[in-house]
Order: structure tokens, then sequence, then C-alpha cells
């Protein structure tokens, strides 16, 4: 018999190897939500409070698999800070991408106007 295949002395064990508490139906209250479509992808940002605090849940939804993110309302500002430096990162990268292939296509046309001289 092979180690995996003899009964563990603990029993049955859901995927991870712990017990699964079950979970608590807590209330919570939408306050604003807003979904946006990005290529095949759809994003849904929803501002919620609950006797905990309040929270934003933001489910990605890609043809009905959905994972989500919850960033309680103490890291909202850290979060948008971050998402901030991101997208000002992306958008220097793709200016400067754009400027090479600009000047790629200047020295092209300069080395086509020589070779035709």
């Amino acid at each position: 018999m092979i180690s995996n295949e003899r009964p563990s002395p603990y029993g049955q064990r859901p995927y991870g190897g712990y017990p699964q508490r079950p979970k608590r139906n807590v209330d919570e209250e939408s306050l604003k939500t807003e979904k946006i479509q990005v290529e095949r992808k759809t994003f849904v940002f929803t501002l919620k409070e609950n006797p905990r605090g309040r929270f934003l849940r933001i489910t990605e939804d890609v043809n009905g698999r959905r994972d989500t993110i919850i960033v309680p309302s103490t890291g909202l500002e850290e979060f948008r800070d971050v998402l901030e430096r991101m997208t000002q990162m992306e958008a220097e990268i793709a200016e400067n991408q754009d400027s090479d292939v600009d000047a790629e296509n200047e020295a092209d046309a300069l080395d086509e106007s020589a070779s035709e001289e």
C-alpha cells in the first residue's frame, strides 16, 4: 500500500488540509456599485458596509469565472495611490515605445530618401 492510499487518522480533510469553518451570513449594505468592461473582462466595484466596517469588493468576471478581492476602507487611499503610480508608469512606458517607433519610422524614411538619390 502506498502512503497516500492509507486512510488518514484525522479523517477526511478538504483541499488544503484544514477543516473549513462554515461561513456566517453577515448583513452587508451596498453603498455604491460601478461596473466596467475591459476587453473580455468585467470588473464590478462595490463599496459595502457591514457591522465590522466599510470595504471595497472588486470582482473580476471572465466568462462566468469570478475572482474577488476585498480592500478594507482603511486601505483605500493607499490602494488608489498604488493604482495611480502603476497607471502613470504604464503611460510613460507607452509614450517611450511610441516615440521609439516614431524615431524608427523617421530613420527609415531618411534611409529611403537617401537611397533614392
